[in-house]
């Protein structure tokens, strides 16, 4: 999105110039707007009181009407400056909400414009996905249409056999009803066999994983069997080895004991 990123910097940039200009040229800011207004309805608020202050007291002099008629007076002249600040401020609002308007626009504009590329780029890749589709479909007609002969010919051979059939079973002097009858018959048959063999399978498959699990549990036991066999000679072993030990250190006690003697028989 070079396009966009460019097109969004120039707008931001003109925005800035507006701004640094607007500014330059004494242009008020929103914010500016919000705070004049504020100060006219302040002073029409004001001019509003005055008045009415005015006309009170005007209602405690001699001259009533001539008091009430200056106080109007002051009051439209103060009235009168604040329409006219006023509407000038209205004007400059307009103008702002103007510029500030354009400005989107040409915002909008960019984007759109910088858009532009990807938008056509969419719109190629969606023609073409449209085109492919139409292929295919062009493709599967002229396919089916080609198909068409041979399943004509096999739809016209199946009804060749099925009028043979037909003709055969009459000739058998095999009636249609009788021949519904032989069909549902066979195809009960059918189903008894299929549920037979189905039965076999089961049965079948159900003996090979007893005779797996019968395997595994004599593979088990000859395990155990052996393990029990090593424990056994390796406890044989053991006492062997202790037993000639014990006869070892009583041969060596033995033979101690005589050169004890001995020696005593020496003294």
């Amino acid at each position: 999105m070079p396009a966009f990123a460019a097109a969004q910097e120039n707008a931001g940039a003109a925005s800035s110039a507006a701004s640094t200009s607007d500014a330059a040229s004494g242009v008020p800011a929103a914010n500016d707007f919000d705070a004049r207004q504020k100060t006219l309805d302040s002073r029409t608020a004001e001019n509003d009181y005055r008045y009415g202050v005015a006309q009170h007291n005007c209602y405690s002099k001699f001259f009533v009407n001539h008091c009430l008629n200056k106080a109007r007076e002051d009051m439209r002249v103060v009235a009168a400056d604040i329409r006219k600040e006023q509407l000038a401020l209205d004007d400059e609002k307009r103008v702002e909400h103007a510029r500030q308007r354009d400005e989107q626009a040409a915002i909008k504009r960019a984007q759109y414009e910088a858009d532009a590329p990807a938008r056509a780029a969419q719109d190629e890749r969606n023609a073409q996905a449209y085109e492919d589709k139409q292929r295919q479909h062009q493709l599967s007609q002229a396919q089916r249409a080609a198909e068409a002969p041979q399943r004509a010919a096999n739809e016209q051979a199946f009804q060749q056999k099925q009028q043979q059939h037909a003709i055969d079973q009459a000739q058998r002097g095999i009636s249609p009803s009788q021949a519904a009858a032989n069909q549902k018959a066979y195809d009960a048959k059918q189903a008894d066999f299929q549920r037979k063999l189905d039965e076999a399978h089961q049965q079948a498959a159900q003996k090979a994983q007893e005779r797996t699990e019968k395997q595994q549990r004599f593979q088990q036991k000859q395990s155990e069997a052996a393990q029990h066999k090593a424990d056994v000679e390796a406890r044989q072993k053991q006492a062997a080895d202790k037993a000639r030990q014990k006869q070892e250190e009583q041969a060596k006690q033995q033979q101690q004991l005589e050169q004890q003697q001995k020696q005593q028989q020496k003294q």
